[in-house]
């Protein structure tokens, strides 16, 4: 990179798990998991820009959130090591899109974004396997952002092959909730004993999510959300929650539905997508600095 100071802007995209069943629990506590992830076109947006004072900074502050606690400082801080130039640090500005506690991976995915960057900005040269592992150590959900494709995951969601489901248009649907991940993997109404299914089964089979039931239990406001959201069609939550979604073959479809979402809810109507938005204008970003 030399000595010129650059700027990166990229796209940080949610996710949907079109099913998660949890087939079992480790001796350490964390879930067995078989999910299918796939990306949305719906995205915070980060920006990144190279500086010679050697730190990072992230903006805005997050209220009750210490800088050091921040997954994008975090993924930022671990890439500290594997500088070519210890010369440069950054300062990312983060625009916040995503809502937080819905089950859409919003920090994850905004965690995966710093370490793609970071590892195009710095010169630091680490695979995606290599970002990937990186990315576990900060959640269960970062490397599948990392690696950008939607795929099948199992183990604790660490174990991934990648398909291509079909990508229809979604309407996704928020109570004015933020569900604790925690709360609803320690419940002990939770089901830990799914059985597990076959790879090849994986595009064809109509899953479930296990955290649904319990979501529902504790959180009435997603209770009454799915049950309006049931009359209009095959009512699915994502991850642990808040957020539920339908798909649509058509969008027109979409936003009929939509227009009749009660006020009280946050809505969104978004495609489906097999590939990151956060690879797309990397990959575009990258061969236009090659031209230079």
């Amino acid at each position: 990179m030399d000595n010129k100071i650059d700027t990166l802007t990229l796209p940080s995209p949610a996710k949907l798990n079109l099913f998660l069943h949890i087939i079992g629990r480790r001796k350490d506590g964390y879930h067995l998991l078989e999910t299918l992830f796939q990306f949305i076109e719906f995205h915070d947006t980060l920006h990144f820009e190279s500086n010679l004072k050697d730190n990072i900074t992230v903006s805005p502050t997050i209220d009750d959130l210490p800088v050091e606690d921040n997954l994008v400082f975090k993924a930022a801080s671990k890439l500290l090591p594997f500088r070519k130039n210890t010369r440069f640090g950054t300062h990312i500005h983060l625009d916040k899109n995503l809502p937080m506690g819905a089950g859409i991976g919003g920090g994850s995915s905004n965690a995966a974004t710093t370490l793609l960057a970071l590892n195009e900005l710095w010169e630091c040269q680490l695979s995606l396997d290599e970002l990937a592992d990186i990315g576990l150590s900060l959640g269960a959900d970062v490397p599948i952002f990392v690696h950008g494709k939607s795929a099948f995951a199992e183990g604790v969601g660490e174990k991934l092959t990648f398909v291509e489901p079909q990508t229809p248009t979604y309407l996704l649907i928020k109570p004015n909730v933020h569900v604790n991940t925690g709360q609803i993997f320690t419940d002990k109404r939770l089901t830990r004993d799914t059985l597990p299914i076959k790879i090849s089964h994986v595009l064809t089979l109509d899953g479930h999510n296990d955290c649904l039931n319990v979501v529902r239990e504790l959180y009435p406001d997603v209770n009454e959300a799915f049950l309006w959201l049931k009359n209009q069609g095959d009512v699915k939550l994502t991850g642990t929650g808040a957020c539920l979604f339908l798909a649509f073959k058509q969008k027109a479809d979409a936003e009929r539905v939509k227009q009749a979402v009660p006020k009280k809810w946050q809505s969104w109507i978004c495609n489906g997508s097999n590939t990151s938005l956060t690879h797309t204008a990397l990959d575009q970003w990258v061969e236009k600095n090659r031209k230079k």
